[in-house]
């Protein structure tokens, strides 16, 4: 039971997203509808069954762990799991504990993660302008999340800015937001709206702006270097040579990431999506629940799931249609 996680494509799988809540304090218009009902507490996993549940991919190999959400840091008594996994770090099984965020919470959290051994967040910024920001989120507050990320910095977290590329909300931003995050030493990485979810009157196809679009952008303006590097994620990186910003391009949709993909999401009721663009899942909260002294019945579901992990999604926006529209939120597999 101590072989490593494996695909039938002989991909290891090294890299775990959990998502700990559906909730958050945020409603972006790519991500939720307005009016969201979200799950009842009891099906939720504990904070101990999401330490078991965590711990038990570190001992099948997992590597990377990632906290999602929602926006994960609502969720109440959360530092207390995220100082509980810092124990794998110290063990040194575990290479890096980090977290994707909207930035509301971390004025509040920084010191904490810090303390807790998370050295890296994403924060989730699609524009700096403040109208628009309350339009995209809905309900969010620039001028708090922008707090957070000063924090952060203070904190000695390295952080990310990750930028929904959105033809005609975010177009005339790109140079802004790029020098906006190299005069504060942040990396930048744009990613291509998916189609996920029933979200209202927001229409997917108008929200698309392709990523090929996105870096002819940047041609136009500066030198680009492609870039070997890979983090463990979906993410291709360019170099701006007149800045010496690394660019990241996250694009499901006009370039297939699939065939390097070493990671599964499990959502904060215990069930695993072995890819974010395929409806396939498996209960893990059954043998979680029902064999709470034993992790044998939970590592056989875990590889079971595994074996069932398919190349690639089928996300497509081409001939103007949504192919490979999944109807569940983004907010509910984890971001």
């Amino acid at each position: 039971m101590t072989m490593p996680l494996i695909d039938p494509f002989a991909r290891a799988i090294t890299y775990l997203r959990v998502s700990v809540t559906d909730r958050c304090d945020f409603r972006c218009v790519y991500c939720m509808s307005e009016n969201m009902t979200f799950l009842p507490k009891k099906e939720l996993l504990t904070l101990e069954e999401l330490d078991r549940l965590c711990s038990t991919f570190v001992d099948l190999g997992v590597q990377k762990l990632r906290i999602t959400g929602g926006e994960p840091l609502v969720r109440r008594g959360i530092m207390t799991f995220f100082q509980s996994m810092s124990r794998h770090l110290d063990s040194g099984r575990l290479q890096e504990l980090t977290l994707t965020t909207n930035g509301s919470q971390l004025e509040r959290f920084a010191d904490d993660l810090y303390a807790a051994g998370v050295r890296r967040v994403n924060v989730s910024l699609d524009t700096l302008d403040e109208k628009k920001f309350a339009e995209i989120t809905r309900w969010g507050r620039l001028p708090q999340v922008l707090r957070g990320i000063d924090a952060a910095q203070r904190a000695g977290l390295r952080v990310k800015i990750n930028a929904v590329a959105l033809k005609g909300f975010n177009e005339e931003e790109l140079p802004q937001i790029t020098q906006w995050c190299a005069a504060r030493d942040i990396d930048l990485t744009w990613i291509e709206v998916m189609p996920m979810g029933d979200i209202g009157n927001e229409d997917r196809l108008d929200q698309y702006w392709s990523l090929k679009d996105v870096r002819a952008k940047y041609a136009e303006h500066y030198t680009i270097t492609d870039l070997a590097e890979r983090t463990g994620g979906p993410a291709r990186y360019v170099r701006l040579e007149e800045t010496g910003q690394k660019i990241g391009f996250i694009t499901p949709l006009s370039h297939n990431f699939c065939e390097s993909c070493n990671r599964v999401r499990v959502t904060c009721t215990g069930e695993i999506y072995m890819c974010l663009g395929q409806e396939d899942v498996a209960d893990l909260r059954a043998p979680l629940r029902e064999h709470p002294e034993d992790d044998a019945p939970l590592q056989q579901a875990i590889r079971a799931a595994i074996e069932r992990k398919p190349k690639g999604h089928d996300f497509d926006y081409s001939r103007q249609r949504l192919d490979g529209q999944m109807p569940r939120h983004m907010s509910h597999t984890g971001g």
